[in-house]
């Protein structure tokens, strides 16, 4: 006590024990290290009512966290923490999510009320700056899933993860299955049949996402939950009757550990995994279904497959060929770029896709091509029916697989699965991987801190393989000349053609990979670079929409000698815009076939038992006539050859 303040506040342990100001260490790291002892397990099974608060300011170095902590443990109401980023200089606000449970909304109104009061004190002039805290509230929710007791005779369903996928699913399962289409409402009845609602329970590692999915959706709730915490994973698994996992793929073998377990079937939007497979006899002796790969690719692509498969083979039909194209697109309005290409998430994970190398079959004929002439090996694609697409299309991995899992391997002379693209964007691509972009090794000009500009960067990829262009004339190498960089593109043999040259400069410079900007530090490879910028200059707005095409061709020869026919179903859908809210056309195809998998299996539909795909009648039939009623279409069509 004997020193000056500034040390005394630094002063964090004296006699062994930590000091009163940093008395908020244990009590916020309890929580966060062992969930089971606190609000979050309530051994009476009573219900907990939570909301989710948002503080920022200088929460640790003014100790004003020891303020927002008290009020809520004086109430009678207890914490868990979700979040924390801690400034890291003295000028640096820090944030933390707080999950506050009470047992009843009166005492957790209270706390609201006591920090909204400490708030709105520190911005009145009585604090200085330093001490100005800001808070956000979010919706009072009950935390338990005994939620249910109040809506009786509802069946529930557990969607985990939050991301852009889920808000379809849980819109299509709130509703019981009724979907809005052109503002009015379409149902399924045949299926819906006893089913007068669903309750949703939508769980995320942070709440706060959870309610902004589910915000304005009736029979829906926000929880918050880690997928890794098992005994919490188990404990509202046990209370529903479907678990959806919209979770990245490594999550999926943890999540069905637990719905064997508890006997609860589940579905996923994810390619079958070894992980997976492995779970199959256990499934079978549990009588649960697990339904994998139910959204679009894979999803949409089996059912549509295997629906003109099985219509051939029923008509004494042999297949010849089957070919498969599928690709999430910007809608031609919003392809206003030279890639005329968007993500919505990071771009390394579609531009490592764009290096895999690719297998199919051709007139009986087993083709390979290597990964590094992916790219290149692209080819014009048109659409008949949809002659104002310019696509191209790109072999799309392992085609052989889907032989074995149509069981048409030994009938069809081609078998052949690709991704769409706007025609164009490949030989780009090809020439950004040619000039080094796409390695993703550590750069020596990004390593150790070291930091330089986009235009320095770019000028060290294309003299590292073409340092004879830098002329006397041109000792730097300068890349800020368009037609410079164009002609030293050709010469190094990146571009073989002038107009492939042009675009990929066009491209460079949309993307500012040109420019005298510093690269982050975070960018260790070119890779890291050319995805940053990516992530920034082809990033969708608001009001834009992209667009889904998926487009099947199966070719039937009779062996009685009718004429052979092509049998084409195509799939267009293209996000919609409404009441300020975007959904995505891939959100919309995989959520929604993800939410129909939950429904079947609810009303007991589908009797197969395991891990299964939605290559059979009992699944593929109704659910292509739900998603139709739903407003996502197949144009179908067979020609005479």
């Amino acid at each position: 006590m004997e020193l000056p303040s500034y040390l005394r506040k630094a002063c964090i342990a004296h006699a062994g024990a930590l000091t009163s100001l940093y008395e908020y260490i244990p009590r916020m790291r309890k929580t966060s290290a062992d969930p089971s002892s606190n609000h979050a397990n309530d051994s009476s099974g009573k219900t907990k009512y939570t909301t989710l608060v948002s503080l920022s300011g200088h929460l640790f170095d003014q100790f004003l966290i020891n303020d927002a902590l008290d009020v809520i443990e004086a109430a009678g109401g207890s914490f868990r923490l979700v979040k924390c980023d801690v400034g890291q200089s003295s000028s640096a606000m820090s944030y933390s999510e707080l999950e506050v449970a009470a047992d009843d909304t009166a005492i957790l109104d209270k706390i609201v009320d006591s920090l909204t009061s400490i708030a709105n004190s520190s911005k009145g002039g009585v604090f200085n700056k330093e001490k100005e805290l800001s808070l956000k509230i979010g919706k009072i929710s009950e935390r338990k899933v005994e939620v249910r007791s109040g809506i009786k005779n509802m069946p529930a369903v557990l969607i985990l993860g939050a991301g852009r996928v889920c808000r379809p699913a849980a819109e299509f399962l709130a509703s019981g299955g009724s979907i809005s289409c052109s503002d009015s409402f379409k149902t399924y009845q045949d299926i819906n049949v006893g089913i007068e609602g669903i309750q949703v329970i939508v769980a995320s590692l942070y709440q706060k996402d959870a309610e902004e999915t589910i915000e304005g959706i009736q029979n829906a709730t926000a929880i918050q939950l880690d997928a890794m915490d098992y005994g919490r994973l188990s404990e509202y698994v046990s209370q529903v009757e479907v678990v959806i996992s919209l979770l990245p793929p490594s999550f999926h073998a943890v999540i069905a550990k637990a719905c064997i377990e508890h006997k609860k079937h589940m579905v996923t939007a994810s390619y079958v995994d070894d992980s997976m497979s492995r779970l199959d006899e256990k499934a079978k002796s549990a009588g649960v279904t697990i339904l994998c790969e139910m959204g679009l690719d894979p999803g949409i692509d089996h059912m549509m497959a295997m629906k003109m498969i099985d219509h051939a083979h029923v008509g004494k039909g042999k297949i010849k060929s089957f070919t498969s194209y599928c690709g999430g697109l910007p809608s031609p309005a919003s392809a206003n770029n030279p890639l005329a290409y968007k993500f919505s998430w990071n771009p390394a994970g579609a531009i490592r896709s764009g290096r895999n190398s690719a297998t199919y079959k051709s007139m009986g004929e087993i083709v390979y091509v290597d990964g590094n002439e992916l790219y290149d090996s692209a080819t014009r694609f048109r659409i008949p029916e949809l002659p104002a697409f310019a696509l191209e299309c790109l072999p799309n991995r392992n085609s052989l697989l889907y032989g074995d899992l149509y069981g048409i391997t030994n009938e069809a002379s081609t078998i052949f699965r690709a991704t769409l693209r706007y025609e164009g964007f490949s030989e780009v691509m090809a020439s950004l991987a040619k000039i080094g972009f796409f390695d993703d090794e550590p750069h020596p000009m990004l390593k150790g801190g070291q930091r330089t500009t986009f235009s320095t960067f770019l000028n060290e990829l294309l003299n590292t393989k073409c340092s004879s262009l830098v002329n006397a004339n041109n000792p730097a190498g300068s890349t800020g000349d368009e037609k410079e960089m164009v002609r030293r593109l050709i010469l190094s043999g990146h571009c073989k053609e002038t107009t492939t040259a042009v675009k990929t400069v066009k491209t460079i410079k949309f993307l500012g990979l040109h420019e005298n900007e510093e690269i982050p530090v975070a960018c260790w490879s070119a890779l890291d670079v050319v995805c940053f910028c990516m992530e920034h200059r082809l990033a969708y707005s608001n009001k834009e929409q992209d667009m889904v095409l998926l487009h099947h061709e199966v070719e039937v020869e009779f062996p009685d000698g009718r004429p052979t026919e092509n049998h084409q179903a195509t799939l267009l859908e293209f996000g919609k815009v409404q009441n300020d809210k975007t959904a995505s056309a891939m959100a919309l195809t995989v959520g929604i076939p993800a939410a129909i998998g939950a429904l079947l299996l609810l009303q007991n539909n589908v009797q197969s038992r395991g891990v299964i795909r939605p290559l059979e009648p009992e699944v593929y039939v109704p659910a292509l006539d739900i998603l139709e009623a739903s407003g996502i279409k197949l144009m179908e069509k067979i020609e005479t050859l």
